[in-house]
């Protein structure tokens, strides 16, 4: 019986992917890693060691399983690059034949998000050389967070950041877990690298949806990207601030607005955003 293991599974992602991994494939199938295995007991499945940082628990811990994802850790990119590795080896020794790694998308070059998609695009180099069969996917931009953020719009009457008219690919986890439960499980996807996100939007874009959903009337303001970062680094600190301003910088230059590849992964269209946004929609009308 082929046995399916999701890394990072008390993560957001993770636990998405291993909720979706379980509907495709039984859960008897589905063995989820944490770094803290009780804060993932409430996945109902069995739970192993998965700190990446410990090379022998991993291969312990994959030990039986054919197909391992792979979930991008959060380290500093140069820490997470040894991180992945590790995962890598162990994977290797344990005799797994498949893994599957959850890359991003963005800009490559002159952004501060930039050394972290460095640090990614260096762990897909050493997933494609790893002599394991292998399925890559690059996540667009999560769009639950500016969902989430509704309540601070709705106390400043705008969306404020330096995206400009810069398109960008968002997703949701829902629908990155449904790609990556068929890229774990169907062997058509290996040797293949997906960008996987829904229709672009731009930010004006965006804060439409959010209005319809949230009966809101939010505008959007573009900032400069000196002045974005200055403001993301005096509430997020420097390493976190600098990380968002160089995302909306690389959404503002081109970078987050690629062809996307979630049909060919999901083998269905990405969720549509007026059909996501009317759930939500939905959900506040009843709540």
């Amino acid at each position: 019986m082929t046995k399916y293991a999701v890394t990072a599974a008390s993560g957001q992602l993770g636990s998405e992917i291993v909720k979706a991994t379980i509907e495709a494939v039984g859960k008897e199938r589905v063995i989820g890693l944490a770094r803290t295995p009780s804060h993932a007991k409430l996945l109902d499945i069995e739970i192993r060691p998965g700190d990446y940082d410990s090379s022998s628990d991993l291969e312990n811990s994959l030990q039986g399983i054919d197909t391992v994802l792979l979930v991008s850790g959060m380290a500093a990119p140069e820490k997470r690059i040894g991180q992945h590795r590790n995962v890598i080896e162990a994977a290797k020794k344990a005799g797994v034949s498949k893994i599957v790694y959850t890359s991003v998308q963005g800009a490559e070059e002159n952004t501060a998000f930039s050394p972290i998609i460095h640090s990614n695009r260096q762990t897909e180099a050493d997933v494609r050389n790893s002599g394991l069969q292998w399925a890559i996917g690059r996540n667009g931009i999560y769009i639950e967070p500016d969902v989430e953020y509704i309540e601070t719009y709705k106390q400043r009457g705008e969306i404020a950041n330096s995206a400009g008219d810069g398109k960008c690919g968002y997703t949701t986890r829902p629908e990155l877990a449904y790609a990556y439960a068929r890229m774990l499980t169907e062997s058509v996807h290996n040797g293949h690298t997906y960008n996987l996100h829904g229709e672009p939007l731009t930010q004006q874009q965006l804060a439409d949806y959010l209005n319809d959903a949230f009966g809101t009337d939010l505008k959007y303001r573009a900032m400069s990207v000196a002045d974005y970062r200055e403001e993301r680094i005096a509430e997020l600190a420097e390493f976190m601030g600098s990380v968002i301003a160089g995302i909306y910088e690389g959404i503002r230059n081109g970078a987050a607005n690629n062809e996307s590849h979630f049909a060919n992964a999901a083998g269905r269209a990405h969720q549509s955003w007026p059909e996501y946004f009317e759930g939500l929609k939905a959900k506040t009308t009843n709540s």
